[in-house]
């Protein structure tokens, strides 16, 4: 079956076909996207014309501190599966773990998509700053192809339209920047704050708050973003404000205990935890693969999305831990 939308970029709905991908899987993620931005179904067809159009922009995706756990995210997505369908139409041109090129066919690839410009940055994982090594150089806890992280992605932001942080690790330094810190990792809207940054955190984030951020750039420019600059589309209401178990908040029904029969009748998961009150994220409407999430899954939200993720700081500047909720 052919596709109805553009060839698009070097022939991207052809090897959609190739992989057997039909028109009306790719409409229905094309759905799926536009729903979860907002912006309803009819939107699809703006979505399938912005991700398979000649004018779509080069991604180029860094590594820097981190565990490769956010492209994993986005590598067990199902339905589709992402070869299938993500590397073909966001265009990415360089990501050090998915690549077939290797040395310096890959350095190649990535700074001359740099030169050309007209790019879009995802980068994922903090970014060392300390200074160290025999030559006392900024950075060099963390170096790929002989440059360290702090410099390639300072020249690659620097040049990009627009940079998206993907997780928390890249949006607020996350658990390597978690004390005492001896890399001295700052998260990226810490370290280019005057730049286009658009942060999409969480540990990982959901594939489509990152979808959805591109499709957004490309078909509107940057999306409406909060006072921590995340996609108001994906970040604008907390967890707790979707939560199946929100009744039994209000009804003051906590579970006791992970194992209690409480616990398995959907009583509120607050006292073991669970910090979806001030937490800002979509899980509980987009959910992983589109079938569960931690909550569903019996497990209180730890707060994955917030600035303050793994020292115990929320984005206040006030201390907490996350079982002293006896408060509540």
């Amino acid at each position: 079956m052919k596709f109805s939308v553009g060839h698009g970029k070097d022939g991207a709905v052809e090897r959609l076909e190739k992989r057997g991908v039909s028109r009306r899987d790719f409409m229905k993620f094309c759905g799926t996207v536009a729903a979860v931005m907002g912006m309803g179904p009819a939107f699809a067809p703006k979505v399938a014309e912005a991700l398979t159009s000649d004018n779509r922009p080069d991604v180029v995706w860094l590594h820097n501190a981190e565990c490769t756990g956010c492209s994993e995210s986005i590598l067990r997505t199902v339905e589709p599966y992402i070869d299938a369908l993500i590397l073909d139409y966001i265009s990415l041109n360089y990501h050090e773990t998915l690549m077939a090129a290797a040395g310096h066919a890959a350095e190649k690839a990535l700074w001359d998509t740099v030169a050309a410009g007209k790019y879009v940055a995802v980068i994922e994982g903090g970014v060392p700053t300390a200074v160290a090594g025999i030559a006392n150089e900024p950075g060099a806890h963390g170096k790929v192809g002989g440059h360290t992280m702090l410099e390639t992605t300072t020249k690659v932001v620097n040049k990009a339209m627009a940079t998206i942080t993907y997780g928390t690790c890249a949006s607020y330094g996350g658990v390597q920047k978690a004390a005492p810190n001896p890399t001295a990792t700052k998260g990226i809207d810490e370290l280019y704050p005057d730049k286009a940054i658009i942060n999409v955190p969480g540990c990982p984030p959901n594939p489509f708050s990152l979808v959805g951020t591109i499709v957004h750039f490309v078909t509107k420019g940057i999306p409406e973003l909060d006072n921590l600059r995340r996609p108001v589309a994906f970040y604008g209401e907390t967890v707790h404000d979707n939560c199946p178990r929100q009744e039994t908040f209000n009804m003051d029904q906590f579970a006791p205990s992970f194992g209690s029969k409480e616990a398995r009748e959907g009583w509120c998961l607050r006292k073991l935890g669970c910090r979806g009150v001030e937490t800002f994220n979509n899980c509980p409407t987009v959910k992983f693969n589109q079938y569960n999430w931690p909550v569903q899954a019996g497990h209180p939200c730890i707060g994955c999305s917030q600035p303050g993720f793994w020292d115990g700081e929320d984005w206040d500047g006030e201390t907490y831990m996350y079982a002293d909720l006896t408060d509540f």
